[in-house]
């Protein structure tokens, strides 16, 4: 793409998430049915209905690299091989992804045969049953850098959601969803590379 042709998608590192779209649940329809390719996931305590848009974004650029659309109910850490590019050296994600490198479809190595190095947040629950004091500060300040990396994916998620004020889709089908959301992304990285740090 022209992006890593002008260096601006360096792929040395790749940060993983997801987000939700709802999908219209009516059925005030032809079919009297909802989307067939949307399904309903419990976040919280609340269920929402409709896709959920998997991204894989630059880690030292904070560009969207890679794009997969499932349905709501698909787990965000299935999708890590698919996101993933094959040069990185290093993985990012959030506590959805813990696990993710003893996942067998889980991309191990890059093309180079060098081991990847998972950075995955914990949750904060689990800090406070696992340290006390000093020992707890520590694992803080650690988390802490961890998300000071990791963030960098919700920025495109603050473009398309909030910039794009893309929050629900009104079209019916995976396919359709699915090239809607490339659309969006691709608009959203171009937002972004127009940043003074990323001019060329």
């Amino acid at each position: 793409s022209k992006l890593k042709a002008k260096g601006l998608m360096l792929m040395k590192g790749t940060i993983v998430d997801s987000t939700l779209i709802a999908a219209p649940s009516s059925t005030k329809n032809e079919k009297k049915e909802r989307d067939p390719d949307a399904h309903q996931v419990k976040k919280g305590n609340q269920w929402h209905f409709g896709f959920k848009g998997h991204i894989g974004v630059d880690k030292d650029t904070g560009l969207v690299n890679k794009i997969e659309t499932t349905p709501a109910n698909v787990h965000d850490v299935t999708k890590v091989a698919d996101l993933m590019e094959g040069t990185e050296e290093e993985f990012y994600g959030d506590s959805g992804y813990l696990g993710v490198e003893k996942r067998e479809e889980a991309i191990l190595t890059n093309d180079q045969g060098k081991e990847i190095k998972y950075v995955v947040c914990a949750r904060p629950s689990s800090l406070k049953k696992r340290y006390t004091g000093v020992e707890y500060e520590k694992a803080v300040a650690a988390e802490h850098a961890k998300s000071s990396i990791r963030c960098k994916v919700e920025h495109v998620f603050a473009v398309v959601k909030g910039m794009f004020r893309f929050r629900k889709t009104r079209l019916r089908g995976l396919i359709k969803v699915n090239a809607q959301l490339n659309m969006l992304f691709a608009l959203a990285n171009l937002v972004l590379a127009a940043r003074p740090s990323l001019a060329v």
